[in-house]
């Protein structure tokens, strides 16, 4: 389980992160909201263990060993941070990625394979500009999954690649409830959509969870 307690991290005049409280268990979405990019991109890297709060806590299972949280997550699609160059090509971008996961995961597979393995096929000759805002996510998403130590996925506004939540939100959804591979997913984005019912928290309030209430939409 991640849980994330009064996590803060300061900015040059105010804070980058302001304090926030959540938990997410595997098998569970959480929406987390914030109008303001930078806001939305420190929570996705303070609570992937990629950068280091200054104050409060993030930990997973009972650890706050930010390389332990480290070691379970994947950061997906963070603005400036992880997101494919624009001109890069899903080929490319899908190598780049495999090289990352200990090999003994992933064997010699090449891009060309993996993407015919995982039905991307038809991704292959696109650029990562190319890519619809539904089959980028679910590219990316499959990517961070390669890696078999990965039980968290942590999403920085997905959102941001078109105004539809049926673009991302029913994939997340489906990813954090396969029963074969319960995940604990966390999104960060601008606004929680009207459908969502479930988990879901506000950016700089540390005290409200807002499950299923209308201050969460």
């Amino acid at each position: 389980m991640l849980s994330v307690q009064q996590l803060r991290v300061n900015g040059r005049r105010n804070d980058l992160l302001p304090p926030t409280s959540f938990e997410v268990r595997p098998g569970e979405l959480l929406l987390a909201a914030g109008d303001r990019q930078d806001q939305r991109t420190a929570l996705a890297l303070a609570v992937s263990g990629r950068m280091r709060p200054s104050s409060g806590t993030a930990g997973w299972d009972g650890s706050t060993r930010v390389a332990a949280l480290r070691r379970v997550s994947s950061l997906v699609d963070s603005p400036g941070v992880n997101e494919p160059e624009q001109h890069l090509s899903v080929r490319d971008l899908v190598t780049e990625d495999l090289a990352l996961v200990p090999r003994r995961h992933h064997g010699a597979l090449r891009g060309t394979a993996w993407l015919k393995m995982n039905d991307f096929e038809d991704l292959a000759g696109l650029w990562a500009e190319q890519l619809p805002a539904r089959r980028r996510i679910q590219l990316l998403t499959a990517l961070a999954l390669a890696n078999p130590a990965t039980d968290l996925l942590v999403l920085d506004s997905p959102d941001r690649h078109g105004g539809d939540p049926d673009d991302w939100l029913p994939q997340l959804d489906a990813l954090a409830r396969d029963a074969g591979r319960p995940l604990a997913v966390v999104a960060a984005v601008t606004r929680i959509p009207d459908s969502w019912t479930g988990p879901a928290a506000v950016i700089g309030n540390a005290e409200n969870l807002l499950p299923e209430t209308e201050d969460a939409k």
